[in-house]
Order: structure tokens, then sequence, then C-alpha cells
């Protein structure tokens, strides 16, 4: 058993509560949810220790971005160094508990940052439970060149998230998203791909042509996008690395868009338009024609895989307003899991497999939720003037969607929430984003 331990965030207000043994110092520290507010668990991190001359810069970079990851989840509070009763001067698993555990800190990180003559950065870092005065695990070293620094101490903020919460981390991880510019009448809107904190931006598109809804493969290394290159929407593939797309090869007097991969990263699902009807085809490309999967005279869109394989979920209208549906992922029966009043879109499935999110229309208001995979348990997570399209983290405890503001000069950002509902943050973008679609864990 993790000797800190954080359990699984439920569908519910939840609380951090230390058992008494915990507070009193005489037995490991666990957390434990019940319900009420989360209080987050305070930690200490002195700056990592510079090995040598060429490490100093990158130690202090490194060890903010750590903070930054933890404290950004709500569930962790930094305390502040100028609390510190001692100064880390050594990467030593020497530590002095007493001096942690009277400033109320419950753990303690420490690390040590090199820098070799060719430009290899290596960070290594101890994790250690005050309250029972012992470290968790081992340490752990990661490396590469000084340019992956972000990436090296985004690992390390995972590591010391899994081994206190018991739950992947998913900071080492992209975003893609749409980047708008302009009035809102006349936007300039270019595909762009990003850390998940808004770091290494980068530009996919040129904004020449109207672009939507990207989406990652399983590996990271391609995305999914509409574009209205040819006048009306087309589905394209783009390799991130070369940045060189394809089309997607379906009927060219079709409309496509609503692009999804399966889990095997190699077939696409996708809503079809063409002959007055809008339904779900999947397609291997390479390997003969789109498959129809829907035969409902009604618009069915937004399709999502389970991360087995088995079903999808979609959008449709077939009963008058839209909302949920599941069905096997070769076609069939669907079954509708969606009963709330309202109007209900752009479903998808937890990588978890445990829940579906959702975005709600109801009484003039938008809201990101989720709900259990058979549309129990439903629960809104936000609420406001248009909030829409919500993109699971790799780990299926945090969601990233779109947030517009209302009038003639409203916007579009990124926010992010928690699947309980707490810790809603504005992502940080340069500009105007929408659409966006979380990656999977970085190799």
């Amino acid at each position: 058993m993790k000797l800190i331990r954080l359990l699984t965030l439920a569908l519910a207000a939840l609380t951090l509560a230390l058992p008494a043994a915990a507070q009193q110092g005489d037995g490991p520290l666990r957390i434990e949810i019940t319900e009420g507010v989360i209080e987050p668990l305070p930690f200490a991190i002195p700056t990592f220790e510079a090995e040598n001359e060429a490490a100093q810069e990158w130690a202090q970079r490194i060890t903010q971005v750590v903070a930054d990851d933890l404290t950004g989840t709500g569930l962790f509070r930094q305390i502040p160094r100028d609390a510190f009763i001692e100064n880390v001067t050594e990467f030593s698993p020497n530590v002095q508990y007493a001096n942690w555990k009277a400033i109320n800190a419950q753990a303690l990180i420490t690390g040590a940052v090199s820098v070799t003559p060719d430009g290899q950065l290596n960070v290594k870092f101890r994790l250690f439970d005050v309250f029972s005065e012992r470290p968790l695990g081992d340490g752990l070293q990661f490396g590469g060149t000084t340019n992956s620094w972000r990436r090296i101490a985004h690992k390390v903020a995972d590591a010391v998230y899994s081994r206190i919460t018991g739950e992947s981390g998913y900071f080492d991880s992209r975003v893609v998203f749409v980047s708008e510019r302009g009035p809102k009448n006349d936007r300039l809107k270019r595909l762009a791909v990003m850390d998940y904190d808004g770091a290494n931006l980068q530009y996919l598109t040129d904004g020449a042509d109207l672009v939507l809804a990207p989406r990652f493969s399983p590996d990271g290394e391609r995305v999914l996008y509409t574009s209205y290159e040819t006048g009306f929407p087309q589905i394209y593939e783009l390799n991130v690395g070369t940045v060189t797309r394809t089309p997607l090869p379906v009927p060219a007097e079709a409309m496509s868009f609503a692009p999804r991969y399966a889990p095997d990263g190699r077939t696409i699902i996708f809503s079809l338009a063409q002959g007055g009807n809008t339904d779900i085809y999947r397609l291997r490309p390479g390997a003969g024609q789109p498959e129809r999967l829907t035969t409902a005279p009604s618009i069915e869109t937004a399709p999502s895989f389970s991360p087995d394989g088995s079903q999808i979920v979609f959008e449709s209208d077939r009963s008058g307003t839209p909302q949920l549906y599941v069905m096997p992922a070769s076609g069939g029966e669907a079954q509708r899991i969606s009963f709330g009043p309202g109007r209900y879109g752009t479903p998808v499935w937890s990588p978890r497999g445990d829940l579906i999110a959702f975005t709600k229309q109801n009484a003039g208001r938008f809201h990101i939720g989720v709900m259990r995979t058979d549309g129990s348990e439903e629960r809104l997570l936000t609420a406001s003037f248009l909030d829409e399209g919500p993109t699971w983290a790799p780990n299926g405890r945090v969601l990233m969607f779109t947030r517009e503001t209302a009038g003639a000069a409203g916007e579009p950002a990124l926010y992010s929430v928690d699947i309980s509902g707490r810790n809603l943050r504005r992502v940080p973008t340069d500009g105007a984003a929408s659409d966006p679609a979380w990656s999977p864990l970085l190799p």
C-alpha cells in the first residue's frame, strides 16, 4: 500500500481528511476521501540542487514547473520556501523530518540537476512522506537534451502525482486545438498544438481555410480534423511531426465531419452527410470503402469509441431532440442513455471506460457533464453562457473544454475542470482558442 494515497475521485463533492494516526505522526500518511470540500495536500519542494554550474538555470526552471503542475491540479498546496526551517543544499536521503513537520509539510520533494558538456540534461528526484518519516519508493532519474527540459519536469511531476494519488499522471501530454484571431464574424482559425499547460505552441495550419474539431490519434502522432478548403466540410489527417496532410477517402459529393480514431489507431469513425441524411460511418484507410453504421432518418453525429473498441457513443435527434446513444462498434441497435431535461451532444468516452462526458443545453445555459456509461449518475460540472466540446486528460480524471463569452466582443477560451466539478481553471493560450483535444501521455 502506498504511504500517501488519494483514492479515486468520485462523482460527488469530495474532501481530503487525515486519519488521526497520520495527524499525530505515529503511522503512515494516508488521505481519505469523504464528502465536503477538498483540502489540498501541503508539500515542500526546495529548489533542485544544481550539480554543476551549467545546471543552475535548468534546476530553477524544472523545480518551478514541477510545483506548478502539482498545484494546478487543486489537490496540492505548495508551502512557500521562505517558510522553510532548513535549506536543502545537497541531494541526500538524510531528511530532518522534524523541520518539515514543523511547517506542516506532508510531502517533501527533493531533486538534483546536472548538464553534461554535450548538452544532456539529467534530473533525479526523491519523494518523502514526512509524517511516517520514510521515502515514498525509490528515487527516479530522467534524462534528455536541454531542449526537452519541460518534458522532463512534467515526467517528474507525473511520477510524484502517481505515487501520492495512486492515479496515473497527465502532465507529459499535449493538446491540439483551434487558435482564433480577429473579429467574431470573421475569425482566422488555425490548428495549433501545445503542451497541456499552454507552453511550446506550434501552428499546424496557416489559417487560409476554416478548420474545426481536431482529434489526436492514440499514438499522438496524427490528427484528424475538418476543413472547409473545398467549400464544404471534409476530413483530413495530418502528421504532427511532418505537418503533412491527406484527405479522408470519402465520396467527393458528400460532407464529412466529426471524426475520431478507434483505440487501434487504424480505424476512423465519422459522420457523412449525403442524400439529405447524416449517418455514422467507419473506415480503415487503404482497406476499402466507408462502412455505414447507422441507418435512421435522423442526424447521427459526434461518435466516440469505448476504450476497448467494442462500443460507440454518439449523438442523435431520432427522439425529436439531440440525445446520447450507445451501439456496438459494428453498428446495430442503439440504446438511448440520456434522459434528463435539455439537449445532449458531443459525447466522449473516458479513457478509463467508466464515464462519458458530454455537452448539455438546458434552460438557456450550457454545461459540461459526465454520466456512467449506462446513463446513470449524471453530474453537471460547469454552467455558463456557452460551454461545449469536452476532451479527457489521459488519466480520465480531468476534462478540458471550450467556454465562450457572450456579446459581440465575446470569444472562446479553453478551460479545465476535474470530474468532481472542482478546480475550474482557464488554460493559458495565445489569444482565443476552441475545440481542444488531449493527447495520450507522450512516450
